[in-house]
């Protein structure tokens, strides 16, 4: 007989974690799993408040699906059982993880996909005023790949130019965190393509975003809170180049491989991103991360301590662990 069962866990931040919307020093994580015939699958989740999301929130959808996941519903039944979301991420990465231990083969391969290979993750510069990212960057700088949090477009230029200063050899993307204004977009995307920046992310709020399907743009544009699952793509065209992939957005990696494959049929390019999180959530979007044009699953490097097995982080290269943490 199968139980699922669920608790919180906290991991210290290292120094604070900020962006346009608020600050953090800790990661609250929820882990759920999923025990059949002495062996355990398990994944993590992050509710996010942005979606509406609380703990008891999440811990309410996984209880309510809790009989269901008990008496036997796999992942494709999940997707019906469960909306899009922390609560189903977490429980659809523990099926994953518990068919893998059943079966003795990876998740890759359950899944139909080549076994992962290490990929290069961006590293992220939190929001602040502009001499202390540039301190942030400049010891960073041997790093390929910078993500700056903006979202205060007074001074995200001038947040940008001196990252850029600091560290003139990373490639550059920014995430605007939903801060902008329509009648800033002409000036700011101009500024953005001249430092070179190689991505914008969300830079309107959702479902107010319609102003990017007229403002021509240099660089290319990806959309976060406007892309949740599969479903969402329809309303994206015109205005956005790329979506970022999160499992606690699409309800977990079944949702978020069909999003990946959907996405590049429509002309989508690909960013597979993360919650600040350990490497049991990232273990799985390092599967979806394959390929990839932008890869942001950084979140073990923002904590003081990561999990122990974890992924193995060498500077930015991010590789596979093996099956005691997760798949």
């Amino acid at each position: 007989m199968r139980q699922l069962s669920f608790q919180r866990e906290v991991w210290p931040i290292r120094g604070t974690f900020r962006i346009s919307r608020g600050t953090k020093t800790k990661a609250e994580v929820l882990v759920a799993q999923v025990t059949q015939d002495g062996l355990t699958g398990r994944g993590e989740c992050v509710p996010y408040r942005r979606y509406g999301e609380t703990f008891e929130k999440v811990e309410q959808q996984i209880r309510a699906a809790q009989k269901a996941v008990e008496d036997g519903a796999d992942r494709i039944a999940l997707l019906e059982l469960m909306e899009a979301g922390a609560a189903r991420n977490a429980v659809d990465c523990a099926l994953w993880d518990l068919e893998a231990k059943q079966s003795g083969r990876p998740v890759h391969e359950l899944a139909g996909l080549p076994a992962p290979g290490p990929v290069i993750t961006a590293f992220t510069v939190t929001l602040d005023e502009p001499e202390k990212m540039a301190e942030v960057a400049a010891l960073e700088s041997h790093r390929p790949l910078l993500k700056l949090k903006l979202g205060n477009p007074e001074g995200d230029v001038a947040r940008a130019q001196a990252v850029r200063k600091a560290a003139p050899d990373s490639v550059l993307v920014v995430d605007a965190n939903e801060g902008w204004k329509p009648d800033q977009l002409t000036e700011l995307f101009a500024a953005f393509a001249d430092l070179d920046v190689k991505m914008i992310e969300q830079p309107l709020r959702a479902g107010e975003d319609a102003a990017l399907g007229t403002v021509s743009h240099a660089v290319p544009i990806c959309a976060d809170e406007s892309c949740h699952a599969t479903d969402s793509l329809s309303g994206l065209k015109g205005r956005y180049d790329i979506v970022n992939i999160k499992l606690d957005k699409t309800g977990g990696l079944t949702e978020a491989l069909r999003l990946r494959t959907a996405a590049r049929e429509q002309g989508f390019k690909v960013m597979v991103g993360c919650m600040v999180a350990t490497s049991l959530a990232m273990a799985p979007a390092l599967l979806v991360a394959q390929g990839a044009d932008f890869t942001d699953i950084d979140g073990p490097l923002m904590l003081k301590r990561d999990r122990v097995p974890g992924l193995d982080y060498d500077g930015s290269t991010v590789s596979p662990a093996g099956g005691d943490l997760w798949g």
